[in-house]
Protein backbone atom coordinates (compact mmCIF):
# COMPACT_ATOMS: atom_id res chain seq x y z
CA UNK A 1 0.00 0.00 0.00
CA UNK A 2 1.77 2.74 -1.21
CA UNK A 3 2.05 6.26 0.01
CA UNK A 4 -1.13 5.48 2.80
CA UNK A 5 0.01 6.71 6.54
CA UNK A 6 0.12 3.23 8.90
CA UNK A 7 -3.17 4.05 10.44
CA UNK A 8 -4.82 4.30 7.10
CA UNK A 9 -3.16 0.76 6.20
CA UNK A 10 -3.96 -0.63 8.93
CA UNK A 11 -8.19 0.09 8.75
CA UNK A 12 -8.04 -0.58 4.85
CA UNK A 13 -6.54 -4.22 5.77
CA UNK A 14 -8.91 -4.47 8.81
CA UNK A 15 -12.15 -3.43 6.69
CA UNK A 16 -10.80 -5.80 4.24
CA UNK A 17 -10.86 -8.22 6.99
CA UNK A 18 -14.25 -7.23 8.35
CA UNK A 19 -15.38 -7.42 4.72
CA UNK A 20 -15.00 -11.17 3.71
CA UNK A 21 -16.28 -11.72 7.45
CA UNK A 22 -19.62 -10.24 5.92
CA UNK A 23 -19.32 -12.26 2.26
CA UNK A 24 -17.58 -8.92 0.86
CA UNK A 25 -14.91 -9.50 -1.55
CA UNK A 26 -11.73 -8.33 0.21
CA UNK A 27 -10.94 -5.93 -2.46
CA UNK A 28 -13.56 -4.50 -2.63
CA UNK A 29 -13.75 -3.66 0.91
CA UNK A 30 -10.35 -2.25 0.97
CA UNK A 31 -11.33 0.11 -2.26
CA UNK A 32 -14.35 1.28 -0.28
CA UNK A 33 -12.44 1.97 2.95
CA UNK A 34 -9.91 3.79 0.98
CA UNK A 35 -11.98 6.01 -0.53
CA UNK A 36 -14.07 6.43 2.66
CA UNK A 37 -10.90 7.91 4.21
CA UNK A 38 -9.71 9.96 1.09
CA UNK A 39 -10.45 13.64 1.60
CA UNK A 40 -11.04 13.74 -2.66
CA UNK A 41 -12.68 12.13 -5.36
CA UNK A 42 -9.87 9.06 -6.77
CA UNK A 43 -9.02 7.52 -10.24
CA UNK A 44 -8.81 3.86 -10.60
CA UNK A 45 -5.18 4.16 -11.83
CA UNK A 46 -4.88 5.92 -8.07
CA UNK A 47 -6.77 3.41 -5.77
CA UNK A 48 -4.46 0.35 -8.09
CA UNK A 49 -1.28 1.68 -6.88
CA UNK A 50 -2.20 3.02 -3.78
CA UNK A 51 -3.39 -0.72 -2.80
CA UNK A 52 -1.07 -2.71 -5.07
CA UNK A 53 -3.46 -4.53 -7.29
CA UNK A 54 -4.63 -4.92 -10.59
CA UNK A 55 -6.69 -2.23 -12.53
CA UNK A 56 -8.97 -4.77 -13.41
CA UNK A 57 -9.57 -5.71 -10.79
CA UNK A 58 -9.98 -2.30 -9.38
CA UNK A 59 -12.53 -2.07 -12.37
CA UNK A 60 -14.41 -4.80 -10.84
CA UNK A 61 -14.55 -3.95 -7.35
CA UNK A 62 -15.83 0.23 -8.07
CA UNK A 63 -18.78 -1.63 -10.77
CA UNK A 64 -19.59 -3.70 -7.54
CA UNK A 65 -19.57 -0.48 -4.69
CA UNK A 66 -21.59 1.48 -7.46
CA UNK A 67 -23.80 -1.70 -7.79
CA UNK A 68 -24.45 -1.65 -3.66
CA UNK A 69 -24.68 2.37 -4.27
CA UNK A 70 -22.20 3.59 -1.43
CA UNK A 71 -19.61 4.62 -4.16
CA UNK A 72 -20.03 7.17 -7.23
CA UNK A 73 -18.57 8.32 -9.98
CA UNK A 74 -17.26 11.97 -9.81
CA UNK A 75 -15.64 14.24 -12.60
CA UNK A 76 -13.20 16.47 -11.83
CA UNK A 77 -12.35 19.87 -13.72
CA UNK A 78 -9.59 19.18 -16.66
CA UNK A 79 -9.35 15.78 -15.89
CA UNK A 80 -10.92 12.97 -18.31
CA UNK A 81 -10.78 10.24 -15.81
CA UNK A 82 -13.60 9.06 -14.03
CA UNK A 83 -12.71 9.58 -10.21
CA UNK A 84 -14.80 7.87 -7.53
CA UNK A 85 -16.14 8.69 -4.01
CA UNK A 86 -17.63 6.63 -1.01
CA UNK A 87 -20.44 8.41 0.64
CA UNK A 88 -19.35 10.47 3.52
CA UNK A 89 -22.50 9.89 5.95
CA UNK A 90 -22.29 7.18 7.72
CA UNK A 91 -25.57 7.06 8.86
CA UNK A 92 -26.72 7.11 5.24
CA UNK A 93 -24.07 4.74 3.87
CA UNK A 94 -25.43 1.78 6.90
CA UNK A 95 -28.84 2.46 5.34
CA UNK A 96 -28.08 1.91 1.69
CA UNK A 97 -26.44 -0.76 2.73
CA UNK A 98 -28.91 -2.32 5.03
CA UNK A 99 -31.57 -1.41 2.35
CA UNK A 100 -29.21 -3.53 -0.20
CA UNK A 101 -28.58 -6.15 2.09
CA UNK A 102 -32.67 -6.87 2.79
CA UNK A 103 -33.17 -6.69 -0.59
CA UNK A 104 -30.34 -8.90 -1.55
CA UNK A 105 -30.91 -11.71 1.36
CA UNK A 106 -34.48 -11.21 3.61
CA UNK A 107 -36.76 -10.91 0.72
CA UNK A 108 -36.11 -14.02 -1.23
CA UNK A 109 -35.88 -15.56 2.08
CA UNK A 110 -39.40 -14.53 3.15
CA UNK A 111 -40.57 -15.08 -0.62
CA UNK A 112 -39.13 -18.95 -0.23
CA UNK A 113 -40.98 -19.51 3.20
CA UNK A 114 -44.14 -17.87 2.14
CA UNK A 115 -44.15 -20.55 -0.53
CA UNK A 116 -43.20 -23.32 1.88
CA UNK A 117 -45.92 -22.37 3.92
CA UNK A 118 -48.62 -22.73 0.66
CA UNK A 119 -46.52 -25.70 0.31
CA UNK A 120 -47.35 -27.47 3.45
CA UNK A 121 -50.73 -26.17 3.74
CA UNK A 122 -51.47 -28.97 1.16
CA UNK A 123 -52.22 -32.74 1.88
CA UNK A 124 -49.20 -34.80 3.05
CA UNK A 125 -46.77 -32.14 1.84
CA UNK A 126 -44.96 -31.78 5.37
CA UNK A 127 -44.86 -33.07 8.79
CA UNK A 128 -46.65 -30.95 11.74
CA UNK A 129 -43.29 -30.44 12.96
CA UNK A 130 -41.96 -28.89 9.73
CA UNK A 131 -45.04 -26.84 9.16
CA UNK A 132 -44.64 -25.44 12.83
CA UNK A 133 -41.22 -24.56 12.49
CA UNK A 134 -41.30 -23.01 8.86
CA UNK A 135 -44.13 -20.77 10.43
CA UNK A 136 -41.61 -19.72 13.43
CA UNK A 137 -39.19 -18.78 11.09
CA UNK A 138 -41.63 -16.92 8.38
CA UNK A 139 -42.77 -15.61 11.44
CA UNK A 140 -39.70 -14.20 12.60
CA UNK A 141 -38.69 -12.90 9.18
CA UNK A 142 -41.94 -11.43 8.84
CA UNK A 143 -41.21 -9.45 12.50
CA UNK A 144 -38.23 -8.44 11.57
CA UNK A 145 -39.15 -7.07 8.17
CA UNK A 146 -41.86 -4.75 9.72
CA UNK A 147 -39.50 -3.64 12.66
CA UNK A 148 -36.70 -2.55 9.67
CA UNK A 149 -39.63 -1.04 7.56
CA UNK A 150 -40.41 1.14 10.74
CA UNK A 151 -36.94 2.25 11.40
CA UNK A 152 -35.80 2.82 7.81
CA UNK A 153 -38.44 5.75 7.90
CA UNK A 154 -37.12 7.60 10.94
CA UNK A 155 -34.79 10.25 10.37
CA UNK A 156 -30.89 9.83 11.66
CA UNK A 157 -31.57 12.53 14.43
CA UNK A 158 -34.55 10.38 15.71
CA UNK A 159 -32.24 7.14 15.61
CA UNK A 160 -29.97 7.98 17.47
CA UNK A 161 -31.99 9.93 20.07
CA UNK A 162 -33.67 6.16 20.48
CA UNK A 163 -30.45 4.67 20.24
CA UNK A 164 -29.54 6.78 23.41
CA UNK A 165 -32.25 6.15 25.77
CA UNK A 166 -30.80 2.51 26.19
CA UNK A 167 -32.03 1.54 29.57
CA UNK A 168 -34.79 4.09 29.63
CA UNK A 169 -36.47 2.18 26.73
CA UNK A 170 -36.12 -0.92 28.77
CA UNK A 171 -37.35 0.74 31.71
CA UNK A 172 -40.36 1.84 29.91
CA UNK A 173 -41.39 -1.30 28.67
CA UNK A 174 -40.75 -2.39 32.30
CA UNK A 175 -37.96 -5.03 31.46
CA UNK A 176 -34.52 -3.39 33.02
CA UNK A 177 -34.28 -2.78 36.86
CA UNK A 178 -34.06 1.05 37.93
Amino acid sequence: MKTLSPLAQKFILHWGEMGTRWGINRTVAQIHALLFLSPRPMPAEAIASALGIARSNVSNSLRELQNWGIVRVVHVLGDRRDHFESMRDVFDMFRVIIHERKKREIDPTLQVLQRCIVEAGKPKSADRYTRERLTDLLQFFELAETAYLQLEKLPTTALLKLAKTGDKALRLLGMAKR
